[in-house]
């Protein structure tokens, strides 16, 4: 991506890694759906959901460094927050853990903002 530094490059880069691993890392076998640890550690409950919860709170975290708009921080916190609560509900939170993706959908806002920033 023009116009970033070679530190944001990285950065960038890391976080793609994360939301992959979070969200898309594995193919569900006979679907083709993807899923990633946000689906398989929100299996485990109570504590699954508070791992992959501060997993995602570190991407925005890093957003935050990039110098992202408030407004587009509070929609992260908001994927996070509906990922959260949708997913601690058994079953149904699993599922919707495996199609919401909240970790894909702010690492593409945070990467929108970064291409516009760089224009």
């Amino acid at each position: 991506m023009k116009g970033l530094t070679p530190e944001e490059l990285a950065l960038l880069k890391r976080l793609d890694r994360l939301a992959r691993l979070l969200d898309e890392r594995f193919v569900i076998p006979g679907t083709g759906w993807r899923m990633g640890l946000d689906g398989v550690i929100g299996l485990i409950p109570g504590i699954g959901d508070v791992v992959t919860g501060g997993m995602a709170l570190y991407i925005l975290l890093q957003a935050r460094r990039l110098r992202l708009p408030r407004h587009l921080q509070a929609r992260m916190l908001a994927n996070i927050g509906i990922d959260a609560l949708v997913g601690s509900v058994p079953v149904l939170g699993d599922v919707f853990d495996i199609a919401f993706k909240a970790n894909r959908r702010n690492l593409d806002l945070l990467r929108r903002h970064l291409a516009r920033r760089a224009r």
